[in-house]
């Protein structure tokens, strides 16, 4: 009985040998493709350009026949862009052998980018093939608390820090950010995007709800019908205003506005009708809207100054710069957000800082507490569309 049992087994085995041995045989391993070439079938080099290295160089040190790298050099840049042609980027040979049995460059393949390849044909006719992976977008959700900062929160909950600097610029005009306090909060509703499985960053962010200072600020994107693109809250307000709230990236606010100081250096009671950033030498100071410089010099106790008119109530003045922006002349127009100076410490100043000053009509205003005017809201034959995009939009953020 145990040697029936016995053989039994050893049949068992057989046949299940067998069984795997046969399917092996009947199903063929896949063919393994990359840049849309077999590349089992390819003896394959590969290296990184080099500085000062050209394409015709590398095509002749892998072995490409002069003839070929004639036909190369004379392409045109729409079939083959040398710009995108940059030291560290990789590239490959794909030899295959000649009727000889001799091995032969078959394909040179350039990766310029995670998106971008070409693969130059060698073989018969010389061309290039341009290949473009597809972007792959997912829609992601992210609520974060912030402790310190917008940026430091995205690095804590392991968010890409774009969406930091993207929100940064999205309620430039409605929120300090040098002004964040324990506790604020951001929910926002973006596009991830991805190549394969290699994450790219953001792409777009739909929408985005702010607590600071007391109150939630919303935010939904939005394109209107003669073509502008935008940021709006739910009643169609842009949040883009007129000015920034600040015009440099700053340590900490040294002086107020205030009509009541006593001076640094003169030890004496005056008017201070200004805030002063501190912030280090050579910071970038920036116009926080559009307008005409009216003024540009030393000015005294303000030293190197620029004053920019912005309509017929505002107008602004950055004081003790160190130069000024590239440009910048009396009569120039200048955008919101251009550099018009870098912080200094000319005329009567005891450190490196910016002195700036506001006028609405004529009269000096405190900037840290000035009403910005809004830019257009949406436009009303746009409403229905907006409207429901942030009906659609709305629950996401809650």
């Amino acid at each position: 009985m145990k040697q029936f049992i016995s053989i039994l087994l050893l049949l068992f085995v057989w046949v299940s040998c067998a069984r795997q041995s046969n399917e092996s045989e009947s199903t063929p391993e896949p063919v393994r493709y990359e840049f849309g070439l077999p590349i089992d079938s390819f003896v394959i080099d590969t290296g990184f350009v080099q500085q000062g290295q050209t394409i015709g160089g590398i095509l002749r040190d892998l072995g490409a026949t002069p003839e070929q790298i004639g036909q190369v050099s004379v392409m045109p840049s729409s079939e083959l862009d040398v710009r995108l042609f940059r030291p560290d980027c990789p590239y490959y040979g794909f030899y295959g052998t000649d009727s000889t049995g001799a091995s032969q460059l078959r394909y040179f393949v350039y990766v310029a980018d995670i998106r971008r390849a070409f693969v130059l044909h060698l073989s018969d006719s010389v061309h290039v093939e341009h290949q473009i992976k597809p972007l792959r977008t997912d829609t992601c959700y992210a609520e974060v608390t912030i402790e310190s900062s917008l940026w430091n929160a995205m690095v804590g909950n392991k968010l890409p820090t774009q969406l930091a600097l993207d929100l940064s610029e999205i309620y430039a005009w409605t929120i300090d950010f040098f002004g964040l306090q324990q506790g604020d909060s951001i929910r926002v509703y973006y596009e991830q995007q991805y190549v394969d499985s290699t994450s790219l960053g953001i792409g777009r962010i739909f929408a985005a709800n702010f607590y600071h200072g007391g109150k939630w600020q919303d935010a939904y994107y939005f394109e209107t019908s003669t073509g502008v693109h935008s940021y709006f809250n739910h009643e169609g307000t842009s949040l883009r205003k007129a000015f920034l709230k600040a015009p440099l990236n700053y340590k900490r606010i040294s002086s107020h506005f205030t009509y009541a100081r006593r001076h640094p250096i003169f030890k004496t009671v005056r008017p201070h009708t200004g805030v002063d950033y501190a912030a280090p030498a050579g910071t970038p100071v920036v116009t926080i809207g559009d307008g005409v410089v009216i003024e540009k010099g030393y000015k005294g106790g303000g030293g190197n100054t620029v004053k920019i008119r912005h309509n017929s109530t505002y107008t602004t003045a950055y004081l003790h710069l160190s130069k000024y922006g590239e440009g910048i002349a009396v009569g120039k127009h200048v955008s919101q957000g251009q550099v018009i100076g870098y912080v200094g410490s000319t005329g009567n100043s005891t450190g490196p800082h910016l002195d700036f000053r506001v006028w609405k009509s004529g009269t000096p205003v405190d900037p840290l507490k000035m009403e910005s005017p809004s830019a257009d809201p949406v436009p009303t034959v746009d409403r229905p569309v907006f409207d429901s995009i942030v009906t659609t939009l709305q629950p996401k953020l809650r």
